[in-house]
């Protein structure tokens, strides 16, 4: 079975980011069809970028990277649990993945918005960010509204089609990390 990482994209305090990662790693676990683990920026402790060389050079000099590499690199697949602030994503979730760059390369990704809008204008700006990684994302998504979705703003309690938009991006994220095995294979050398 693939790995799927369930990456909480926000650091904020109050934050409903790990919430809604708690929410699709319950129903993930379910299926029975991958390896799925909540991994939380919060607790690397990254820095605003600060490694000297870029991170298409693979040549990390700080032990925090190094950590974070080994995590990333350690999953086939990611599930972003992305917030919208004006806009876009977390600058978290931003520096968070372009602290890396072979680690996410080949594998699948896809997306669980949240906030006004669901969370859509920060989806479309992490699409633009995979494909420079080389990461396939997956059509299907989750839009959680803060009006419909969550109590008060902060309680969440999905609407019922929201485990349906989960499934089928769940499904597709598992079939394209399988799918790209072979070619995760050719670039690193190991049975990926």
């Amino acid at each position: 079975m693939i790995k799927v990482a369930i990456v909480i994209g926000s650091t904020r305090p109050g934050r409903n980011g790990e919430r809604v990662a708690r929410w699709v790693h319950d129903l993930a676990v379910e299926r029975g069809d991958a390896e799925y683990e909540v991994v939380d920026i919060k607790d690397y402790e990254l820095p605003h970028l600060d490694e000297v060389m870029p991170a298409a050079m693979g040549q990390y000099a700080l032990p925090h990277t190094r950590e974070w590499a080994a995590t990333i690199a350690s999953f086939d697949a990611y599930v972003f649990v992305t917030p919208e602030y004006n806009h876009s994503t977390s600058g978290a979730l931003k520096n968070a993945i372009d602290f890396l760059y072979a680690e996410w390369n080949n594998k699948a990704a896809g997306f669980v918005g949240y906030g006004s809008a669901g969370g859509t204008r920060a989806v479309e700006h992490l699409r633009l960010v995979m494909g420079e990684l080389q990461v396939a994302d997956v059509r299907a998504q989750v839009a959680l509204s803060l009006f419909t979705d969550f109590e008060h703003f902060s309680v969440l309690k999905p609407a019922a089609q929201q485990e349906d938009a989960l499934t089928a991006m769940l499904d597709q994220v598992v079939a394209w990390g399988e799918a790209l095995r072979p070619l995760r294979r050719s670039s690193s050398g190991t049975a990926g």
